[in-house]
């Protein structure tokens, strides 16, 4: 992989990052409670017991919302990274 490969590679996984954490918080709030808690999200509500599976769905929702930030994210910092290291070649520079 040589150095565009690698600026490009960085950028999405930053992008990924950053959108994934973007989505985490714009996630819907649940009724009476607010945002559900991170562990109840990644789980996709997997880990909610007793009266709380009643946020199931809204659990779902939000780690959709995680997921398609992160997704989005990855593809604008992909888009970034090949525009940064477009320029750049190896007989680019002074001379």
């Amino acid at each position: 992989m040589g150095t565009k490969g690698k600026v490009i590679l960085v950028c999405a996984v930053v992008g990924l990052l950053l959108g994934g954490f973007v989505g985490y918080l714009y996630r819907p709030p649940a009724f009476l409670i607010g945002q559900l808690p991170f562990k109840a999200v990644i789980t996709r509500g997997g880990s909610l017991q007793g009266l709380d599976q009643l946020y199931l769905s809204t659990a779902r929702t939000s780690f959709n919302y995680l997921l398609s930030g992160g997704i989005i994210g990855m593809v604008l910092g992909t888009a970034a990274g090949f525009l940064l290291s477009k320029g750049k070649t190896a007989d680019s520079g002074c001379k």
